[in-house]
């Protein structure tokens, strides 16, 4: 083809103008293929035709709306942007393009460039059209929306002229009759505040006879505002005579009512929030606040006494005491709500008094207080002599809870520190009253065996034996021991409102129970056996052998298992401090002796060596250098090591700390010879109790081994008790 003949589009075209693009196009396929071109640079057949022909309509869409080359050829720009020759180049140029053809391309290739490209040409046509008919109905729904607009935007123009107009007029309107009302304005609002005025007036000469009215009605709380309402104009403009009669009327009518108010008061029928009122009224009217104060508390006192008096007579010896629940109830219920609303309104009504009016009502509720708890107890001494402790606890969890209010309203009475030691009063009586129930049942349990061995045989029926005889008494005392637990354990119970008190989480549980009831129990039981063994010629002459064996037999073997039962036992359900909020934990599998040998330090040849004062009296050795070399072998002891989240660590932790407290204060002291003893006779008892608390029972050996050392180092003449005389005195204290 000739150059000539593809020479009508321009060189170059701008972006903006795809179509030249397209015609620039037509015309190279118009011209033919260039010698030198190969098949290789024709499109690969139908199968790329389809993604080609996209890619090069989706890149001359983004060339229209401006888009980077990469982007509208759908892929990353070429090695060379600014490629003349590149068709879908910004810089393409068909001249240059078709001089490449034609000396690049033989005719072949050519010819098939043109085929080609005409394809593409149609394709691409084809791809417009088909954008342009999706997109028309845009377009027409665009311009009917935009016709639409105008006509709404034309109709609202018209409005807001007319608006504009309105407002105009009444503008003007507004300014007439500001204009006209003018001076009517200022006379206006004069007439009407000589109309409140005179409003005013009419109720100040009204006064007397509303007065009086509320009065004959019984509306005194209307008449007292009525009265306030008016009580500062008729002061301010008392010295005008007309203000000065109604003054004087209404003087009158007040002093009436007043009386009124306090013979209603002084009567005491009514309840407490009635006089209460009553007094709130005679506040009003200025009447003396501290007379009214002892007047109310007078009123008060009374009503109370009423309800202790009825308390009292319950108590009496001809009528049967009612039930302790019941007569708790009436007692939370009469006099100690009376006395909170008693404090609530005498608080509210005389709070002006200060400090001074606080305690005098703390010192009524203090007197009153004290003769309803004497009373309580006179009624919880009665329930002493039972057996179960579930209603007694209920009676007292709900005397305690009843005065938790008057115990915050009237904190310096002292009311719940009251209550609370009522409380705890009596659980050491129930625990006194169980320990001599035990006591009994063992008696009991000894008077039975006795009876059993003395009965006459029957010829051909043998009685019971004596193991027979021994399994029941230690059944039924171990029963015995178990219910007494379960009943006492009822002022631990969790619904128990006093249960939280830190003498029930503490002293209790460890004094009471475990100590003054089991513990006491079982030393009570060994003075029991032993008192049938002491002085044979005057007591135990009469006492049948077997009954002695028997005994031996039931201490062995409380020794030996049955007293550690019970404590374990008794821990478990009482001691509370941890055990409540953590597991057991591990401990150190402990020796069979535990509970009963005597550590190191009264056995050991190497200890005795401590507060020996010489070993020979050629060789004589510095005991503190022999203690300081033997513990250069004895293991150390970690006090503060770091405790883990159970019960057997943290008891642990605070046994070590204790008794390293213990060493130290020990080691700041000077003792003589029976100090030095009573040191031996103290860590052998706490040796007794503190092993089974402990992961590794030997570290209470070591510690209180160093403690009885210390205390022999400290002592100028140190002689030592023997370890079995220390045995003796801690089994028998």
């Amino acid at each position: 083809m000739a150059p000539g003949s593809a020479s009508s589009p321009s060189p170059s075209f701008p972006a903006s103008r795809p179509w030249a693009a397209v015609g620039t196009m037509a015309a190279a396929a118009a011209a033919g293929p260039s010698p030198g071109s190969g098949p290789g640079d024709s499109p690969e057949g139908p199968e790329g035709e389809a993604p080609e022909r996209r890619r090069k309509a989706h890149g001359m869409l983004k060339l229209y709306y401006g888009l980077s080359e990469g982007e509208a050829a759908g892929r990353p720009a070429g090695p060379d942007p600014l490629d003349p020759t590149d068709l879908n180049g910004a810089h393409f140029d068909p001249e240059v393009y078709l001089d490449k053809l034609r000396r690049e391309c033989p005719l072949a290739q050519l010819m098939d460039s043109e085929t080609d490209m005409v394809r593409q040409i149609r394709a691409l046509d084809s791809d417009m059209q088909t954008l342009v008919y999706e997109n028309y109905n845009k377009f027409i729904s665009a311009t009917d929306t935009i016709r639409k607009m105008k006509n709404d935007f034309r109709k609202m123009e018209d409005e807001m002229d007319r608006l504009a107009t309105n407002m105009a007029v009444i503008t003007d309107f507004s300014a007439r009759i500001s204009a006209t009302l003018q001076d009517r304005h200022e006379r206006i609002t004069k007439l009407a505040g000589v109309h409140a005025l005179l409003r005013k007036l009419q109720f100040l000469f009204e006064l007397p006879s509303r007065l009086t009215k509320c009065v004959e009605l019984g509306a005194y709380g209307q008449a007292v505002r009525y009265q306030g309402r008016a009580q500062a104009v008729l002061q301010q403009y008392q010295h005008l005579p007309s203000f000065r009669a109604i003054q004087d009327d209404c003087q009158v009518i007040t002093a009436r009512l007043a009386q009124q108010l306090r013979q209603r008061f002084r009567e005491g029928g009514s309840g407490a929030p009635e006089q209460a009122e009553c007094v709130e009224l005679l506040l009003a009217l200025g009447e003396p606040a501290e007379e009214l104060c002892e007047e109310f508390l007078a009123h008060a006192r009374g009503r109370l006494e009423k309800e202790l008096r009825s308390l009292e007579a319950e108590l009496g010896p001809s009528p049967p005491a009612p039930d302790v629940l019941e007569f708790t109830d009436r007692g939370g219920s009469g006099f100690v709500g009376g006395l909170c609303q008693v404090a609530a309104a005498y608080q509210e009504l005389f709070a002006a008094q200060g400090p001074a009016g606080a305690e005098k009502l703390a010192a009524f509720a203090r007197e009153l207080g004290s003769r309803y708890f004497a009373l309580v107890e006179r009624r919880l001494a009665q329930e002493q002599g039972g057996g179960d402790n579930s209603l007694l606890v209920r009676a007292l969890d709900r005397f305690h809870r009843r005065l938790r209010a008057p115990g915050a309203l009237l904190a310096a009475a002292g009311l719940a520190d009251a209550a609370t030691e009522i409380v705890e009063r009596v659980a050491r009586e129930r625990l006194g009253h169980h320990l001599q129930g035990l006591r009994a049942a063992f008696l009991g349990c000894l008077t039975d065996v006795r009876q059993a061995l003395a009965a006459p045989r029957v010829a051909g029926k043998e009685g019971p034996g004596l193991a027979e005889l021994l399994a029941n008494v230690a059944s039924s005392i171990l029963s015995h021991i178990k219910a007494s637990l379960a009943a006492v354990h009822l002022f631990t119970a969790k619904e128990v409102s006093f249960s939280n008190k830190p003498y029930f989480r503490g002293e209790f549980c460890s004094e009471g129970v475990r100590e003054g009831l089991i513990v006491g129990f079982i030393r009570s039981m060994c003075q029991t056996a032993q008192s049938f063994c002491d002085s044979p010629g005057e007591k135990g002459g009469a006492t049948p052998p077997a009954l002695l064996l028997l005994l031996s037999r039931l201490c062995l073997d409380y020794e030996t298992a049955t007293i550690s039962y019970i404590l374990t036992l008794t821990d478990e359900q009482f001691l509370v401090q941890v055990g409540l909020l953590y597991e057991e934990g591990v401990r150190k599998a402990q020796s069979s002796d535990s509970s009963k040998r005597t550590f190191s330090v009264y056995s050991s040849s190497r200890q005795q060596g401590r507060y020996a004062p010489s070993y020979t009296p050629s060789a004589p050795m510095d005991t503190n250098l022999l203690s300081n070399i033997q513990k250069l072998f004895s293991e150390r002891i970690d006090v503060f090591s770091p405790v883990e989240f159970n019960k057997v660590s943290v008891l642990t932790g605070i046994i070590k700390i204790s008794l390293k407290t213990l060493l130290e204060c020990v080691r700041l002291r000077t003792f003589g010879r029976f100090g030095l003893q009573q040191v031996q006779v103290d860590c052998h008892f706490l040796q007794l109790y503190l092993w089974r608390f402990v992961a590794d029972e030997e570290l209470v050996h070591l510690l209180l081994d160093e403690v009885v050392a210390s205390a022999a180092l400290r002592c100028p003449d140190p002689v030592p008790m023997e370890p079995s005389v220390v045995e003796v005195i801690c089994e028998r204290g």
